[in-house]
């Protein structure tokens, strides 16, 4: 595998496991507050990820005992006292944001949620395409008690998670829901030990990994692109997406081990 080359910054690492690219959020004393410096390299790992066809599957947490309090606005301040006015500014371009890229991007997302997720840093989470908390960890829509809003796609993913009712009371109410709470109203998949978070993580990603990638990819863009689609015309658009896996090597290859009674080894090709 062709090792993709990490941003240069201590407050973002990554690592690869086989198919699986892992993104840590590094600011512990922070609980992972986003700098500007973090946001640009987020975006472009993420990116890298997307273009790399041997990462399959990449997986987002972070450090010490918090995933991500938000966006860091002392770092901000600091970067306009300095006269990086217009980059503190950027803070709120989103064009290029990592929310956007999470968005968009077609290799699946698991976040591992290890700590509090707060504002920006939950925006990310929920971008995610699967979400696997820590036991010890928390959701916080606080942002009706900070007088904002979910600026970073909140309002979008919301409701399409939970239904329009149960996105209202989240977003509304403003609390902070511990693991169990925001796992009985769906903004997790599941719960763990926090000491398992990351085996139960991989061993989920190993699992997607080990699936036809560009089967797995194909699907994730239909869906995405399905959400805002009418069903005749996501149809026809999935149709045009099976007719080049037809083609591919992989699903010769999923046919041949399911006549031979074996696993498939995928090459994503």
């Amino acid at each position: 595998m062709t090792t993709l080359t990490a941003p240069a910054t201590e407050t973002l690492l990554y690592e690869e496991r086989g198919h699986v690219a892992i993104i840590t959020l590094n600011r512990p004393e922070r609980l992972n507050a986003i700098s500007g410096e973090m946001l640009e390299a987020l975006s472009a790992q993420l990116i890298a990820c997307q273009r790399e066809p041997d990462i399959r599957v990449v997986v987002l947490t972070g450090a010490g005992r918090g995933f991500c309090s938000g966006l860091d606005l002392v770092d901000q301040q600091q970067r306009m006292s300095t006269g990086e006015g217009r980059a503190g500014y950027n803070l709120f371009d989103l064009r290029d944001a990592p929310p956007v890229v999470l968005q968009k991007m077609d290799k699946p997302v698991i976040c591992a949620l290890n700590g509090a997720a707060a504002g920006y840093g939950m925006d990310m989470a929920l971008l995610a395409d699967i979400r696997i908390a820590s036991d010890r960890a928390k959701m916080g829509a606080v942002f009706a008690r900070r007088g904002v809003l979910p600026e970073s796609g909140g309002t979008w993913i919301l409701p399409r998670l939970l239904g329009w009712a149960r996105a209202a009371e989240v977003a509304f109410r403003g609390r902070v829901l511990d693991a169990q709470e925001s796992l009985d109203v769906g903004l997790v998949n599941e719960v763990v030990p926090h000491d398992e978070l990351m085996t139960r993580t991989l061993e989920l990603a190993d699992e997607i990994a080990a699936n036809a990638p560009l089967s797995v990819q194909a699907t994730k863009r239909m869906m995405r692109l399905g959400m805002d689609e009418p069903f005749e015309a996501a149809v026809d658009h999935i149709y045009l997406q099976l007719l080049p896996l037809f083609q591919s090597d992989d699903f010769k290859e999923g046919v041949r081990s399911f006549m031979e009674k074996r696993e498939p080894n995928f090459q994503g090709r």
